[in-house]
């Protein structure tokens, strides 16, 4: 296995073949996405796709996949910053949602925000049993994912879960669809096995095609969600009111 350069140090990347794995390193953060992680992670992605891998994999160091957006720093970040860290969450997920090859989500431990939206967009996506997840954005108003997230789970179930955004658990996340299977962390290199299989089904092309047939077709409605509801004065006093609150 191929240890690749990261623009971050807080992201890993392993190269197997044609299988990447994505690391998210900042256990003492709970891996939570600081703007060089986003960064590093878009950047790596779109390597990956340079160089034809097969499958994606996306992992977390420590007792959880991500809490979601690092706010650690939000005295120092203006408004514009702030969206602008959105607006590059929201190309990544994108990237990863319309990525030609197989991806595969590995999630533990307690999920937040835009981790779990990471491990939304993936092809495959697999949870440990004590796993659960929470997406509080609507809580300082922010739409990200919303849509992607009814796509997945079907609307009634996102509205029950996003208008209280409130904490589900994996056997919840698996009887809506939000994860597709529940597995133990001992387990995993199986799931990637089965998840590295089935990429190889299909020649590179027709793989390719059967995403892109399958894909959303509403990228840029998803980024104006997003901006409007960024862009709208005081994000930055929201954000400090809810984890004030939180």
């Amino acid at each position: 296995m191929n240890m690749i350069e990261s623009t971050s140090p807080s992201l890993s990347i392993s190269r197997d073949d044609s299988t990447w794995t994505f690391t998210l390193n900042r256990p003492d953060k709970r891996n939570a996405l600081s703007g060089d992680l986003i960064d590093a992670l878009y950047d790596g992605v779109l390597l990956a796709h340079a160089q034809q891998a097969s499958l994606l994999v996306f992992r977390g160091a420590g007792k959880n996949f991500s809490a979601g957006f690092d706010f650690s720093d939000l005295d120092t970040q203006s408004e514009g910053d702030l969206v602008l860290r959105m607006v590059r969450i929201e190309m990544l997920l994108q990237e990863i949602a319309a990525s030609p090859c197989m991806t595969i989500a590995l999630a533990h431990g307690k999920n937040f925000g835009a981790g779990a939206d990471i491990f939304a967009v993936c092809k495959r996506r697999v949870a440990t049993p004590d796993a659960s997840f929470r997406m509080p954005g609507l809580k300082f108003g922010l739409v990200l994912g919303t849509r992607r997230f009814g796509e997945l789970v079907g609307r009634d179930n996102a509205r029950a879960i996003l208008e209280e955004t409130r904490n589900f658990d994996a056997s919840e996340a698996l009887r809506i669809g939000f994860v597709s299977a529940l597995c133990a962390s001992d387990k995993w290199d199986d799931a990637i096995a089965s998840a590295l299989a089935a990429a190889g089904v299909l020649d590179e092309h027709s793989r390719a095609q059967l995403y892109h047939a399958l894909g959303s077709r509403t990228q840029s409605e998803e980024m104006a969600l997003l901006v409007r509801s960024a862009a709208r004065p005081g994000l930055k006093q929201r954000v400090a009111r809810y984890l004030a609150a939180a």
